[in-house]
């Protein structure tokens, strides 16, 4: 293709496609499917076998993929890595809140998670872990649906209306039995968390898991994050919950004060 002709195609469509080829290869891998063979990849992303094999070769000649020589697969090189380290060193305001969230574990002995929103999901940029022996299966990194988590429910609360709008078109499938699945529920539920700044996933993700959320708010008074605590049912019965709840809130408040935010 000629540059000319490149050029044309990336005005009319807004893309390159061999870099949304590239990237969609990069996205098919998750924790579900962590090596993948070009046979796979191909028919994964209805690609020709030999544009696939192409593309994995570049990507593995560039540090994005590694070969497995075991068994020939193909799989996130260091590279990636790279990138997404460099990704959540900008996150400025996770260095600002660690002291803090660190503080409320101290106090509390329950797991606290930083997490940002991205498209529909939460990311945790930062998890302070208890020194409990049972211990919350996340890691930094881990995107979640925002819909069935107290984290995910606080930040989506506070996002604008065409974005709520589009998770609830894209389905709120049941995690558990407590799921909240109804639209207007849901939507009921969003205005509550506006209201008190504050969220509650009761098992809505996962059974006997409890988690209370609160929205961190920088110097422009934007949500730009939330924190959450979340511990087993067991361990944070209903006559515990309000003072976490209140201890969430005081340090999701020092955090935006620590962000420039000022309450008017």
């Amino acid at each position: 293709m000629s540059t000319r002709s490149a050029d044309a195609l990336v005005k009319t469509t807004g893309s390159i496609q061999s870099v949304d080829r590239a990237l969609s290869i990069l996205e098919t891998f998750s924790l579900e499917r962590q090596e993948l063979g070009v046979s796979e990849l191909a028919r994964l992303l209805s690609l020709n076998k030999s544009t696939a094999f192409g593309l994995v070769s570049t990507l593995e000649r560039r540090g994005y993929l590694q070969q497995n020589s075991d068994n020939g697969k193909y799989g996130l090189g260091l590279k990636a890595l790279d990138l997404a380290t460099i990704r959540l060193a900008a996150f400025s305001f996770t260095r600002v809140a660690r002291p803090i969230l660190k503080a409320l574990v101290d106090r509390l002995g329950e797991t606290v998670h930083l997490a940002i929103y991205d498209r529909g999901e939460v990311v945790y940029v930062d998890k302070i872990e208890s020194s409990s022996t049972i211990q919350i299966a996340s890691f930094i990194g881990k995107r979640n649906p925002c819909y069935c988590t107290g984290v995910g429910k606080c930040l989506l609360a506070f996002q604008p209306e065409a974005e709520v709008e589009r998770v609830v078109a894209n389905g709120l499938l049941p995690r558990t039995a407590k799921t909240i699945t109804n639209p207007d529920a849901f939507r009921a539920a969003l205005a509550r968390i506006r209201s008190v700044d504050q969220a509650i996933d009761d098992e809505e993700f996962e059974l006997g898991l409890v988690c209370v959320a609160a929205p961190i708010r920088d110097s422009s008074r934007a949500v730009c994050a939330a924190i959450s605590v979340s511990s087993p049912t067991f361990r944070i019965g209903r006559d515990t919950i309000v003072e976490i709840a209140r201890q969430v809130s005081e340090t999701a408040a020092a955090v935006s004060q620590s962000l420039g935010y000022i309450a008017r």
